[in-house]
């Protein structure tokens, strides 16, 4: 017995080692392990799915054993995971759409006093252009006559008198022969004989025919109102004439004291410092008040008395009425530094009446850059500037137009301002701008030049919202004592108390102003806690488990790698070997042939099982040994 418990210690003594052996292989298999990755992408998974903090992810390990519920799961899961990134799909696209918040501010605080545009609503006869206006009357007179029977009154100076009336005539005749006034079919151009039976004048309206320079194109400029057709006709020469003159400032003829009777700011008197002068082609004299930047008026009280009031004459002398046929003055309220565009913003007062003006200000300042479309001072617009003020979306529009003008008719249009190195359309010297210009102005209106698209929105402006109020002036009972005071005044004879005068009031409404401001309404804050509320939503965890699903995504692209290149290694050892050795040596074979009393060791590239160590396989190895030795 005692032989036999000595012959089994040596065998306890090997187990108990090769335990101890095992466990130090797991140990240091376990410290590999920190540098190694999974071997499988079920480990992958499993690893995954049994130690996140993601909610419902444990439940695909769980219920491994029930298909119908790992099934159910891993289609709930992978759902839950599609509507949250369908839902981060939205919240990127809006932070990138930039929505912005508009703040709306009021502010108390002494107001600037906005310019002031006052323009006689008729186009004055220059003593520069007199001889030749007259000349135009003539010929516009026997057009009527020859159209409408109408024979038209003349207020004609001494056109008859002049010497050189007649050559003068006959190269405005000329002209006007070449763009006659015509009457029209409704759907034809039909030339009326002189001695045509009558027609219903309903089915006839009138225009007039402009011509490319070799006639062989013609533009029909026709009109349903013989009104408009004439005015249009008229202004169209009257232009020509304005262009002819060499020296614009021969038209500078300011008539300051015969056109305000009086001016005054806040109670006092306003004088010629107050106020800037220019001329308009279809306005005539035109005048700015507190237009300059170094002495501006300011408002400290809202209220009638505190603001600009105005007496005009509105009584017409000496004006040519084909022209202009309103009596009254013209006013826009408008910000310094910007032209003052009468056709754009600008209101008609009535003669014999006060028109009292209130005005409130509005200032709205845009986000630029990705937030909207607007510039800050036009330096990025491709067009150029070509007033002598600061960038305006009006201002831009017109520089456009212009710039196109002279482009593709070689000559500048009179309503704006003159490019470097062009000069003015005069059909003199150009003889078919006329039908250039209404050829291009379709083209601008329906943006095919894209000025409208160019020219963008300031990203500050300021806007004055006007109401205004009507009352008779003066009253029945004291017209008189006012017209003679005035008459006394100005040294002018009223002839008509109707339409002779008008009174103006312009002044803040209340002592605020409005500011519409943008602000951002999605930042990088926003975006994240709404990031943040979704993935809280639908799977209930934090930034720690978006960092574990960054980490599985690592994992799963390092696997893929690692059993790629293992596929490609085994592949290249499973080639086929080099030719064969001599039979007769044998050397080769017996190295390559291990002693079979070693122990054999194998390489499983893409298993991961543990394999028993090398020790571990001695009781096996030293009874193969004992046969070999016995053999």
């Amino acid at each position: 017995g005692e032989s036999m418990e000595a012959g089994k210690m040596p065998e306890g003594e090997k187990t108990r080692q090769w335990k101890q052996e095992e466990e130090q292989q797991q140990k240091e298999e376990e410290q590999e392990g920190l540098i190694e990755f999974y071997g499988s992408y079920q480990e992958l998974f499993q690893f995954f799915c049994s130690n996140t903090t993601i909610h419902g992810a444990i439940r695909l390990v769980c219920s491994k054993k029930n298909k119908m519920k790992t099934a159910f799961w891993s289609v709930l899961f992978f759902l839950t995971f599609g509507l949250m990134y369908w839902q981060f799909g939205i919240l990127y696209r809006e932070y990138f759409s930039y929505p912005v918040n508009l703040n709306l501010n009021l502010s108390s605080d002494r107001l600037i006093f906005p310019a002031v545009t006052l323009c006689t609503l008729n186009p004055y006869r220059y003593s520069a252009i007199r001889k030749k206006l007259d000349e135009l009357d003539q010929i516009t007179h026997q057009t009527l006559l020859d159209l409408y029977d109408y024979n038209m009154s003349l207020a004609r100076s001494d056109w008859s008198s002049q010497s050189t009336g007649k050559r003068s005539s006959r190269s405005l005749l000329h002209q006007v022969q070449r763009h006659p006034l015509r009457r029209q079919k409704r759907d034809n151009l039909v030339n009326l004989p002189e001695n045509s039976p009558s027609v219903d004048k309903n089915d006839w309206k009138i225009g007039f025919v402009l011509c490319s320079e070799n006639n062989k194109d013609c533009f029909h400029q026709a009109y349903s109102s013989g009104v408009d057709a004439v005015r249009e006709w008229y202004s169209f020469h009257y232009i020509n004439i304005l262009a002819q003159v060499p020296d614009a400032k021969a038209l500078d003829e300011s008539d300051f004291e015969n056109f305000i009777y009086a001016c005054r700011f806040n109670e006092a008197t306003c004088d010629k410092a107050n106020y800037t002068h220019f001329h308009h082609p279809l306005y005539g004299n035109c005048y700015t008040f507190n237009d300059n930047s170094s002495s501006l008026w300011t408002s400290s009280l809202p209220g009638i008395n505190n603001g600009l009031s105005l007496v005009v004459r509105t009584e017409q002398n000496d004006f040519i009425p084909l022209l202009s046929t309103v009596t009254g003055a013209r006013v826009m309220v408008h910000d310094q530094n910007e032209p003052a565009f009468m056709d754009d913003g600008g209101f008609n007062v009535r003669p014999g009446i006060e028109t009292s003006i209130s005005m409130r200000k509005e200032m709205t300042v845009r986000l630029g850059g990705s937030y909207s479309d607007c510039t800050e001072d036009g330096s990025d617009v491709p067009v150029q500037n070509l007033y002598s003020s600061r960038y305006t979306e009006q201002v831009c529009i017109r520089s456009c137009f212009q710039l196109n003008m002279v482009d593709r008719c070689g000559c500048a249009y009179y309503f704006y301002p003159l490019p470097t190195g062009a000069e003015y359309c005069d059909y003199t010297k150009h003889v078919a701008w006329g039908y250039c210009y209404y050829k291009l102005l379709a083209e601008f209106k329906a943006d095919v030049l894209g000025c409208f698209h160019k020219c963008r929105k300031p990203c500050k402006m300021t806007e004055y919202r006007l109401s205004a109020g009507y009352s008779h002036w003066p009253s029945a009972v004291s017209e008189d004592w006012v017209f003679y005071m005035l008459s006394q005044q100005n040294k002018y004879n009223i002839t008509s108390k109707r339409n002779g005068v008008a009174k103006v009031n312009i002044f803040f409404e209340q002592w605020n102003y409005k500011t519409n401001g943008e602000s951002p309404a999605f930042t990088v804050v926003t975006l994240l806690s709404q990031l943040g509320n979704q993935w809280s939503l639908w799977f209930g965890s934090s930034v720690l488990s978006v960092m574990e699903l960054a980490e599985l995504v690592l994992d799963f692209i390092a696997i893929t790698f690692i059993l790629a290149f293992r596929w490609f290694r085994s592949r290249k050892q499973l080639s086929p070997p080099g030719p064969p050795p001599n039979n007769h040596d044998n050397t080769a074979f017996q190295d390559d042939v291990p002693a079979l009393g070693a122990p054999h060791r194998f390489t499983v590239e893409a298993v991961v099982t543990t394999l028993p160590s090398y020790n571990s396989l001695e009781p096996r190895g030293q009874s193969k040994d004992g046969e070999v030795g016995h053999e």
